[in-house]
């Protein structure tokens, strides 16, 4: 592997990061009373995808849809599903990014890249790793994320440096595109134009899969946050007020019970702080709070945070 590929490698590692959790598939539109989608709305909730990745939803608005062969969604079964969205604001740390780039991305025993460490700096997003495939010399990479009017994630490289001494400027010096060094088709989520990176966060996390169009990207302290879609009118009538995860209409399954015409929320017994929700342990957390029916058979289940429960 000669020096330019190198250098192109450190550009894949730059634009793995933005990857919060989205992806650049169309939300489909809902049309009569039996589509088997489910309506879900969200607010202040920290969602864990693994015990090293979760993410913080902000609000989010959007549908509950069945994958392929599946009936309808079941909360206990995090293939059966996908999460629509309409508009979201979610915001992921740059810890929970180090750890995707770890143990999903660069997990491979011949991944190029290893111990990839990723922090931010202003408006930048820094990474700090090792090149396994040249006997792990060390490497740090400083770039920018923005949405495109496509709803794709662009990364724009500005700084490369090899052992600590700066290599952006070779290729500019030869003429090179990244494009021309290196064949994308088997990485997964990524795409190359020129010396652009163009992302499909959606295939680098794990179930449940996200499905959106990202308009916005923002660094915010040792976060980043992606916005989702378009705002809903102001004025909305909210499912609750607090900290929750509300699902509404069509058929939604989880633990014994299958609720039809789905009335469900999941509310945080403490609103002090986020509602920090494992759906792979949300049993625990059911049996640590305790539920209402309202009048109508809707459901209300006071949950306890996840990190608040005696494991």
């Amino acid at each position: 592997m000669d020096r330019i590929t190198v250098i192109v490698l450190l550009l894949i590692a730059v634009g793995c990061v933005t990857t919060g959790g989205s992806s650049l598939a169309k939300v489909p539109q809902v049309k009569g009373s039996k589509t088997p989608a489910v309506q879900v709305d969200m607010r202040n909730v920290m969602y864990h995808f693994t015990d090293q990745v979760t993410v913080h939803i902000l609000q989010l608005h959007g549908l509950v849809l069945p994958t392929q062969g599946a009936r309808f969604p079941v909360l206990d079964d995090v293939q059966s599903f996908t999460f629509a969205i309409h508009f979201a604001e979610i915001a992921i740390g740059t810890d929970a990014l180090s750890n995707v780039l770890n143990q999903y991305v660069f997990a491979a025993p011949n991944a190029p890249i290893k111990d990839i460490a990723v922090s931010t700096a202003d408006n930048s997003v820094k990474v700090h790793g090792k090149l396994h495939a040249k006997g792990d010399i060390p490497f740090e990479t400083e770039g920018t994320a923005v949405a495109t009017p496509e709803g794709h994630i662009r990364i724009h490289t500005h700084k490369v440096s090899v052992a600590q001494v700066s290599v952006k400027g070779l290729m500019d010096l030869l003429g090179l595109k990244t494009a021309q060094l290196i064949n994308t088709d088997k990485v997964r989520g990524v795409r190359l134009e020129g010396n652009d990176l163009i992302l499909d966060p959606a295939l680098l996390l794990p179930p449940p899969r996200i499905t959106g169009r990202v308009t916005e990207v923002q660094v915010q302290g040792d976060h980043i946050l992606q916005v989702f879609g378009t705002k809903p009118p102001a004025g909305a009538p909210s499912p609750h007020s607090g900290n929750y995860m509300a699902y509404r209409g069509a058929q939604l399954r989880f633990g014994k019970l299958t609720m039809s015409d789905t009335d469900l929320v999941l509310i945080d017994m403490d609103p002090q702080d986020p509602f920090n929700f494992f759906l792979e342990h949300y049993k625990e957390q059911l049996v640590a709070g305790y539920t209402k029916t309202t009048p109508d058979f809707g459901l209300r289940v006071f949950m306890r945070d996840f990190n608040k429960v005696q494991h």
